[in-house]
């Protein structure tokens, strides 16, 4: 086990439909990496996690997003699956949280269907990244460049397309987690 994210904090933002191995992945990578992990919702309680279309496990909140504030973190995880960044997009306190990372220069890890959540944020325009593909029109419309690619990173944004990149993804959000603020990551 690493320690290079001992003394990091990184919240992890997500609702009802999240895809499962998007969370659980790089929850465990990131917590075996040292870090101290906190799952955030706009829903207190337990949120309800997805294998594609069929129901998995639900999950144990730790924080509400209308009581944290993203100077308590040093990183911030975004996982897809469909209804969860429909959902957080439609939260304007999930949307300010997520800019938030972006004015104070902190890295953002977003995959699959987890950048909606960008876009409705306003922080992706300029930026070059990867997600599910039939997010690549919306993401070109809000100004990135998008490109098909396992694992991208700009300036601590990281972002991936789905599961089968998620070692890529993992690896990637952990070195960026670790290297901390980027003077370039802005909002």
């Amino acid at each position: 086990m690493s320690n290079s994210l001992k003394t990091k904090k990184i919240a992890f933002l997500a609702t009802d439909g999240f895809e499962q191995v998007e969370l659980t992945k790089p929850w465990e990578a990131v917590k075996a990496a040292g870090a101290e992990v906190v799952l955030v919702s706009p829903k207190k309680g337990k949120i309800q996690g997805m294998n594609h279309d069929e129901k998995g496990d639900r999950f144990k909140v730790d924080q509400c997003v209308d009581s944290v504030s993203a100077e308590e973190f040093d990183g911030l995880v975004l996982p897809g699956g469909v209804a969860n960044p429909d959902a957080l997009r439609m939260c304007e306190d999930s949307v300010s949280f997520v800019r938030d990372f972006f004015k104070q220069h902190k890295p953002v890890a977003a995959i699959c269907h987890g950048l909606w959540t960008l876009i409705e944020a306003d922080v992706v325009r300029g930026r070059r990244v990867t997600s599910w593909p039939s997010l690549k029109t919306d993401l070109k419309n809000a100004g990135a460049e998008w490109v098909d690619e396992e694992c991208v990173c700009d300036e601590g944004l990281v972002t991936s397309r789905n599961p089968d990149d998620l070692p890529a993804f993992c690896k990637k959000a952990i070195e960026e987690f670790a290297e901390g603020k980027h003077a370039n990551q802005t909002a």
